[in-house]
């Protein structure tokens, strides 16, 4: 019956349009579940979900080592190329990460909130002359690459080429694909990394105030990044910041329009603007599995696993539980602690969460200010068919 259920809850559309009540059942039946059609493991409570995503005995799997078939199709990479920090274990991740920090600062990430503001209102000119809009396409799909590519460094005159090679990008994180994602995610890593190595070549000759130059830079000692290495994190970073952060966004909009009362409390109180963002992120996460492979023999909830199995954390089932957050199925954009796990945790904790709730909180503002009605246009606005990233289709809306 679990494995029935845990079917249900990633493969029915009915149920990824509104997945919390079977992740409920699954948490209170089988809250670490070992499913009978492969070697993996499902956990679904808070703690259980931290302490697997901390615990170093998980993690990817080596070259050689075989991983399930779930695991591995996230985790291929080109045979010339290093694998991106997120596939990566320690000592390697630890290299790595520790350089990478040293450009992603959090100083950085600040200074764009200017241009992201200025993006923002661009596209939200357009929308207020139309008063309706698709809020995915008008504003969701485009701000994040954009953001993303101003964070980087790349040309304004390259952005909108980029742009749909970044979207079909994102499907390399996605397990369950749709027919044809996996050759057109191939096609533009290829055509991505191309340009960025290009690009890495000019910043090389003239460094610039972007992160692109900063992780050229970055140095401990004699340890620098190699430009396969920079290459490769900057196209992480375009790969799990773009669907992610549209999949907010429109997660935000939809999650305020079918809770009027928080809208108002945010209309009559700005200060709640980043609780509110992270209360969204808590309650409908734009990311809604993550999956380890596990190194060496562990116990999670009392269970053991075995080296070479799998172990799948479902984070919208962890954030959702009742043992770590009070009253988790209501949505209060005034919690004063949000404890979830939609960043992840431990060494493999987003390096873009500041980014994301920078983006979020621009907008939400920006929203704010603009219009003082949002009035939904359907109901039941369409959700994408996966469940790994959970976002809307579209999202029709008028403003005034």
């Amino acid at each position: 019956m679990s494995d029935e259920l845990l079917l249900r809850i990633v493969t029915d559309p009915d149920v990824i349009a509104d997945p919390y009540p079977l992740l409920r059942e699954l948490r209170e039946t089988s809250p670490v579940h070992r499913t009978g059609f492969s070697d993996f493991w499902v956990l679904t409570r808070f703690e259980d979900c931290r302490a697997a995503l901390r615990d170093q005995r998980l993690g990817s799997p080596d070259p050689g080592e075989e991983a399930p078939s779930l695991l591995a199709a996230t985790r291929r990479r080109r045979p010339d190329g290093p694998r991106s920090l997120l596939f990566l274990n320690p000592p390697d991740h630890t290299r790595i990460r520790s350089l990478v920090s040293r450009a992603f600062t959090p100083r950085r990430v600040e200074h764009v909130r200017p241009a992201v503001r200025a993006m923002t209102e661009e596209l939200l000119d357009a929308v207020a002359e139309a008063q309706e809009c698709d809020l995915i396409d008008a504003l969701a799909f485009p701000l994040p690459a954009n953001v993303i590519s101003e964070l980087v460094g790349v040309p304004v005159a390259d952005r909108d080429w980029l742009r749909p090679l970044v979207s079909d990008l994102a499907a390399t994180l996605e397990p369950t694909r749709q027919p044809g994602e996996a050759e057109r995610a191939e096609a533009a890593s290829v055509q991505v990394n191309g340009y960025l190595h290009d690009l890495i070549d000019r910043r090389r000759a003239e460094p610039a105030d972007d992160l692109l130059s900063g992780l050229i830079a970055a140095s401990d000692g004699e340890d620098r990044l190699t430009q396969a290495e920079v290459a490769v994190t900057v196209s992480l970073i375009y790969a799990a910041g773009f669907e992610t952060t549209m999949n907010l966004i429109g997660n935000m909009v939809h999650t305020l329009m079918r809770h009027p009362d928080q809208l108002a409390r945010l209309r009559a109180d700005r200060s709640l603007v980043p609780s509110a963002v992270d209360e969204v992120l808590r309650f409908e996460p734009p990311v809604q599995i993550d999956g380890r492979y596990v190194r060496a023999d562990t116990e999670i909830g009392g269970h053991a696993i075995a080296q070479g199995h799998g172990v799948l954390t479902l984070l919208g089932a962890a954030n959702r539980d009742p043992a770590a957050i009070d009253d988790p199925d209501r949505f209060d954009v005034g919690r004063s602690e949000v404890p979830m796990l939609s960043f992840g945790s431990g060494i493999h904790y987003c390096l873009g969460a500041a980014l994301a709730r920078l983006e979020g909180q621009v907008v939400l503002e920006a929203l704010l200010d603009r219009f003082g009605t949002w009035t939904p246009l359907d109901d039941n606005p369409p959700w994408k068919g996966r469940l790994t990233l959970r976002g809307l289709a579209s999202l029709p809306v008028a403003f005034s």
